[in-house]
Parts: structure tokens; C-alpha cells; sequence
């Protein structure tokens, strides 16, 4: 029997291999390939030791060698496949995923003829591939779907078609391909395809907007065998969760599979785009069942221009409103997620996009930056769009940021990474939270304006201030690439570096000419107050002379609080669901689904739990009591 290795170099550690899965469930219900064949998986997490990698794969000494590529390996897996082709010329080598579809001239020499690149869905292909490879002379061109050399001549043969009726991939978890106790993490597809076609997404324009669906049955079933194998979380990886009415009986038998079992005990998913009621009844669901703390909000941009230019266009933004309206009422966690900087966007409608996105008491803005991915509109448009790329420094990822377009020089590129960290600081993690409030309801200075105040004064301070040097350097180093980077500045100013922040919050406000308003000053002083803790521990009372508010300590957590009627009645409304408030308050910073810094761990484990709590603001607000109801008349 010829040997095939699969591999599958995954983002982080003890999530299921399900691509390569899916390749070797589809390939080996073939007899014949099962026959002649030895199909086994390697799976590896990105962070391992690259040469502890392809040590593992050389003492393999398979014939054949299928890697799966995506942009967060694939730098990897250059490294890998060129070593393992110098040590085996004989082998033969597959290479598939979204990285490499169709770019077979970027990854593949003219000498390297044995080796192949995938450029569509995989199992059919690879099928075809298998049973070439069991002739006596292989010929390439008939395996549909792929690219490759001969002759100096890089060849392209036609795709087959999407595979319809999903059913048809075996189920790799009931085969028993995941050794039980080896992963936590789960993936489960219930449907393949996106009806949208945005340009800076590969999803849809890879499916030609055809959405294609496994049988109801062997979703259930492959989520109750997830439940009693115990895995932790259960990724959805469907484009629109929520999409199909069938969306709903899922969410509900992952719940009851939880409490029969105590697994999952999260879910993450990809909400539908313009189903903002199932999208909430789903949320309700997971939410009541303990699954879920806090739902994405996809939006990309504010402007209509820009929405246009990304053929975004027909997913309405009213959706996106309500949902987040609903999601507020029932004091859900959610979170607005953006990209910088979009076709068409300016530093200008980005600034005014998070203002709006402020009034509109978003709980959290992410803004993540634009990859340019490869097989998506923005790309195959680049030149016409004026598309300026730098490559994040990492000797895993394959990662492209878009830092230029025709609306945005390199330098207002940066401009607009600084005003999403003011962003982060000042309004996700409640920096001046209340004051930002106060000053944009009374005309005095709007959102985006104080952000970009912001933005100077931490310039000014990069020489003096760990905080404004860790932004400066996240800045020029496209450290907003990296996962743990937003939980890093969340660990600096909630935790490690608070009395540092403090100080540079009271330098700022005290800088600006609305200081000379006594009701700022008021929402100052309860910004620094209510500033939530990221960890468990006892609040501290800030250095810090408070004048238009009196505090005093009342027990381990809270404090006793009596504000100006104008700061309490903002309270009241943002915080208190519009309580009115008429005298002293209790401020608590609650210990409850906080873990304590974890100081025998290394810091980057730290880091990753502050990552998940900024998704998760209502786990770490304080929480308000009023000492006496007011009256109500």
C-alpha cells in the first residue's frame, strides 16, 4: 500500500484537523483507494516547533504528502514542503485551501512537477487524484480541479462541480477520526456556500453565492457526538448561522446536548446578514442555555459608498440596528465588527463611521484590519483600487495588511490604526466612556473628534508613557494583526498599568478647553471609577482628587458614589436601562466569571483570557444600585 500523509497545521492547539478529515472520509469510501492506500492525518498547531514538525513528517517517508494552506500557515508550510521535496524528489505533494487555489505560479516551481495545487472544493479533486496515482503512468490532466507543471508549461484543468448533496462526505466524527480527549475544539458545517459576493472575502466569491447543505440528521448527529465526546466549544463555521429556519432546532439541540452532558460549553458563530430576528432568537437561545455571552455584529464600514464598492450593498444596515437594539434590551453582550480600510473609505467616514456607531451605544467596535486574501474581488481588482500591501513580519502567517488604497495614503492608514486604539481605550474599555457621552449629547465635542484628540495626546506621550509606546509600536509594527494584541492594551490599562492610565486620562481631559464644564469633570471622575476590572480583584480607589463627586468605600467591591443630577442622569440611562436615580449609588465591581491573574501561567495566557472578556463587556461592568428609588410621580 502507497502511504498518504495529510496535513493540517492548524491556527491554535486542539482544534480538529475537519479539512484533512473531510479529504480522507470522502477518499476512502472509494475500495479501491482504500485498498491502495494507508490514509493518515498529522495535525499540528502553527505554535509548535517547526523542526519537531517536519521531523514527524520525515521519519513518515510517505508517498504522498497533502497540505492544507490558509494565510496563518502558510508561510509554514513553504518551509515545510520545500525541505520535505529536497529530502523526498520521489514523493508526491498536493497542496490545497484558499491560499493556493488558483496561484499555483506563486507556490510552485516550473522543476517541481510533483507537485500539485487544489483549485477548488477538495474531495472530489482529491479523489480523482488517489486514483490517478494507483495507474502505472499518471496523468494529471485528468484529474479535474487542479494546476500544475510539465514541460515548463503550467497546466490548469477544468473544476468539477461543488458537490450538492453534502451527505456524500461521510461524517468524520462518527467514523471515529478524532481521538477522543486529543481536541476541545470542534468545527461544524451544517452548509457550505455564501450568498453574498463581498470583496474582501473569499467565502462567496469561491461558491459562486450557491449554498449547498448537508442532511438535517447528520448535523444532529454529529453534534450529539461532539456533546459526549466532550468537546468544550463548537465553532459554526456556516457563513450565516441562522440563515435556514433548521438553524434554530441546532441551537437547541447543542443546548439540550449541554445540559445532558455538560458539553459545549461555548458556541461561536457567523451570524446570517439579514435575518436580525431568527439571528436573536438564536442568541436568546444560547444565551439562556449558558453557550454564548456575547454576539458578533458584522457591519465592515458605515458608508453606503463604501458598502457599494465591497458589493455589500444588499445587506441592509437597519438589520444590523435592530439586532443590536435587541441584543442591548435583553442586556446580551455583543460586538460591532469593522475593517480599516475598505475600497472607498477615507479617514474621514471612518472617523465618522465610529461616531455613529457610538451613538448607537454600540457595546464594543472591533476593527480588524483588511487582509488582502487571495481568489477575492479585492484582490483580482487591486491595481484599479490603488491596493498598497505590507507583510506582517512572521515566520508562520502569510499575512498581507492593506495599509494604502486610492482613498487613504500609508500615513492616514496609520492615522486611522491610532484612532481605533483611542477606540479601544476610551470607549470598549470605558476610558472615558461616560465623558464621551456627555460631551457629544451637548454639542461640545462628537465622538470621532474626541477620539483623534486622544490620538495627539498619546502621540506626544510615546517617549514617557509603557501604554502610549506599546500603541506607538502596534502601530508601525501592523500589531493589530495579532490576536492577543487588543488583549494586551486590555491587560495594561484594566489591570498591570491602571494607575499609569489614570494619570494619562486626568493629563488629557485636563489639556482640553471642555474641562471648563463642571458636568465633564463629574463624568470624568465616574469614567475613573467605573472603569471595570478585567480580573478578579478588589477595586482600588483612583489617586486622584475627585471634586463634583463623593466617593467612599463601602466593603471589599464597591463604593459608595453621590454625583450631580446631570452625571447621574446619564448613568441612569446607560447603564441603569433608564432607572432614574434620585441620590447616593452603589458602585460594585462584581468577582463573578472573572478569573484571578493567573500568575504561575505565562503572560500570554493571561493575555488570550483578556482577548475573550473585551468581547464579553457585560462580565466586566460594574454594577449600579441606587440607595433609594427615586419618585415617581
Amino acid at each position: 500500500m502507497k502511504t498518504v500523509t495529510l496535513v493540517e497545521l492548524t491556527a491554535f492547539s486542539r482544534i480538529i484537523p475537519l479539512a484533512t478529515a473531510y479529504l480522507k472520509s470522502y477518499a476512502t469510501k472509494d475500495p479501491e483507494i482504500s485498498a491502495g492506500f494507508q490514509l493518515d492525518i498529522y495535525d499540528a498547531p502553527v505554535t509548535e516547533d517547526r523542526h519537531a514538525v517536519l521531523a514527524e513528517l520525515t521519519n513518515r517517508q510517505s508517498d504522498v504528502y497533502a497540505l492544507s494552506c490558509y494565510v496563518w500557515n502558510m508561510e509554514l508550510v513553504r518551509w515545510v514542503v520545500d525541505r520535505l521535496h529536497g529530502r523526498f524528489p520521489d514523493a508526491r505533494f498536493i497542496l490545497g485551501g484558499p491560499q493556493v487555489m488558483h496561484q499555483a505560479r506563486g507556490y510552485v516551481r516550473p522543476d517541481q512537477e510533483n507537485i500539485l495545487v487544489c483549485d477548488g472544493e477538495g474531495e472530489r479533486t482529491f479523489h480523482h487524484y488517489l486514483r490517478e496515482l494507483l495507474t502505472d503512468e499518471p496523468d494529471f490532466t485528468k484529474v479535474p480541479g487542479v494546476s500544475f507543471w510539465r514541460d515548463g508549461e503550467l497546466i490548469s484543468t477544468p473544476k468539477p462541480e461543488r458537490i450538492k448533496d453534502l451527505t456524500e462526505i461521510p461524517s468524520p466524527f462518527t467514523a471515529g477520526y478524532f481521538e477522543k480527549g486529543k481536541y476541545t475544539f470542534a468545527i461544524l458545517e451544517s452548509n457550505r456556500g455564501c450568498p453574498y459576493n463581498c470583496g474582501f472575502c473569499f467565502w462567496g466569491a469561491a461558491t459562486n453565492s450557491k449554498v449547498n447543505r448537508f442532511e438535517t440528521q447528520r448535523v444532529l448527529d454529529d453534534i450529539t457526538w461532539m456533546s459526549e465526546n466532550e468537546f468544550t466549544t463548537i465553532f459554526l463555521a456556516d457563513a450565516n448561522w441562522g440563515m435556514a429556519p433548521r438553524d434554530v432546532e441546532f441551537t437547541r439541540h447543542m443546548v439540550d446536548c449541554g445540559k445532558r452532558t455538560g458539553y459545549p460549553m461555548m458556541v461561536s458563530m457567523n451570524a446570517a446578514k439579514n435575518k436580525p430576528d431568527r439571528v436573536a432568537e438564536i442568541t436568546r437561545i444560547l444565551v439562556n442555555g449558558g453557550l454564548l455571552t456575547s454576539q458578533p455584529i458584522s457591519l465592515q464600514s458605515m458608508d453606503t459608498e463604501v458598502l457599494r464598492l465591497i458589493d455589500r450593498s444588499n445587506i441592509r444596515a437597519e438589520t444590523y440596528t435592530a439586532l443590536q437594539r435587541t441584543l442591548r434590551e435583553e442586556k446580551i453582550s455583543s460586538y460591532i465588527e469593522m475593517i480599516w480600510p475598505l475600497p472607498g473609505e477615507s479617514t474621514t467616514t471612518f472617523k465618522d463611521g465610529m461616531t455613529e456607531l457610538c451613538r448607537s451605544r454600540a457595546d464594543t467596535i472591533l476593527v480588524y484590519p483588511q487582509l488582502l486574501l487571495h481568489n477575492t474581488p479585492i484582490c483580482e481588482n487591486r491595481e484599479a483600487l490603488g491596493i498598497q500591501v505590507r507583510r506582517v513580519p512572521d515566520e508562520v502567517a502569510e499575512a498581507e495588511v492593506v495599509v494604502g488604497t486610492n482613498w487613504v495614503t500609508e500615513e492616514e492608514y496609520h492615522q486611522g490604526v491610532w484612532l481605533y486604539y483611542a477606540v479601544q481605550a476610551l470607549y470598549n474599555l470605558r476610558g472615558l466612556y461616560f465623558l464621551a457621552n456627555h460631551l457629544d449629547r451637548t454639542g461640545q465635542l462628537a465622538f470621532g473628534d474626541l477620539f483623534t484628540a486622544a490620538v495627539e495626546f498619546f502621540k506626544s506621550r510615546t517617549q514617557d508613557s509603557e501604554i502610549c509606546s506599546f500603541l506607538a509600536e502596534s502601530v508601525a509594527g501592523l500589531g493589530n494583526y495579532y490576536l492577543l494584541n487588543a488583549g494586551r492594551l486590555a491587560h495594561e490599562i484594566l489591570h498591570f498599568r491602571r494607575a499609569e492610565f489614570d494619570r494619562l486620562l486626568a493629563e488629557f481631559v485636563r489639556s482640553q478647553d471642555f474641562w471648563r464644564d463642571d458636568r465633564a469633570r463629574a463624568t470624568f471622575e465616574l469614567d475613573l471609577l467605573a472603569r471595570p476590572y478585567i480580573y478578579r480583584e478588589d477595586p482600588v480607589l483612583p489617586d486622584y482628587p475627585f471634586e463634583q463627586i463623593t466617593v467612599a468605600p463601602q466593603g471589599r467591591a464597591s463604593f459608595r458614589v453621590t454625583a450631580p443630577e446631570a452625571a447621574t442622569a446619564l448613568l441612569a440611562e446607560l447603564d441603569l436601562s433608564g432607572q432614574p436615580v434620585d441620590g447616593p449609588v452603589v458602585l460594585r465591581h462584581p468577582p463573578h466569571r472573572k478569573l484571578a491573574y493567573l500568575r504561575h501561567r505565562p503572560l500570554e495566557d493571561n493575555l488570550s483570557y483578556c482577548q475573550g472578556m473585551t468581547l464579553h463587556l457585560r462580565q466586566m461592568l460594574p454594577e449600579w444600585t441606587p440607595l433609594r428609588p427615586a419618585a415617581v410621580g
